[in-house]
């Protein structure tokens, strides 16, 4: 079975990458304000780790709202980083080209905590899974980590710092800003495993 991970370079899709070693590892930048940051660090964690690399270009700048576009959230938001169907849009760019790869599944990063945005919740990762098996290719989605909190993930994956050193959580920049909920995520979860913030 041949398996690819869907890498942000965010700790999550990090220590995930390092848990689970992908076949391949696809990055997606789909026009969101920190998508060089992500690239950057997760070419360096696949560089490290010697897992092969895709990176996917699609700019849906156009069509995101909140903290990764750039722009005032959308009224429906949950959260100051919501962009509307972004899961739905990553898997279905990721699985495009997973097809090409002979890939049998596709891993997420989706975590126990992600549950206050629907597409974060395991009845969509099941129900957006079924949509994919039923087609063409037989793709099965998988999210690993989706019983954990994020540092229940960093202790069960066993990476060390000076790899998930490399993540890149900001929502808003290609360096950290400190303030987004993706930087306080970061800082939070690195206290909760014994890490001084830096």
């Amino acid at each position: 079975m041949r398996r690819a991970l869907l890498l942000s370079g965010g700790m999550d899709s990090t220590c995930l990458a390092y848990w689970r070693k992908p076949d391949l590892a696809i990055t997606i930048d789909y026009g969101h304000k920190a998508a060089e940051g992500e690239i950057r660090a997760a070419s360096a964690v696949c560089q490290a780790l010697g897992i092969e690399q895709r990176i996917i270009r699609a700019d849906l700048s156009a069509l995101g709202s909140g903290d990764l576009a750039g722009t005032p959230a959308d009224p429906n938001a949950p959260a100051s980083e919501w962009w509307p169907y972004r899961n739905q849009m990553l898997v279905t760019l990721a699985a495009m080209e997973c097809i090409k790869h002979r890939i049998d599944i596709l891993e997420i990063g989706a975590l126990r905590t992600d549950g206050f945005h629907v597409d974060g919740r395991r009845e969509f990762i099941e129900a957006l899974g079924e949509l994919l098996s039923m087609q063409e290719g037989g793709l099965k989605l998988s999210a690993p980590a989706g019983d954990y909190s994020a540092d229940e993930l960093v202790r069960v994956s066993g990476i060390p710092m000076e790899i998930l050193a490399w993540s890149h959580s900001c929502h808003v920049s290609d360096y950290s800003c400190g303030q987004c909920r993706g930087c306080r995520k970061h800082y939070e979860t690195m206290e909760a495993v014994g890490i001084e913030p830096y």
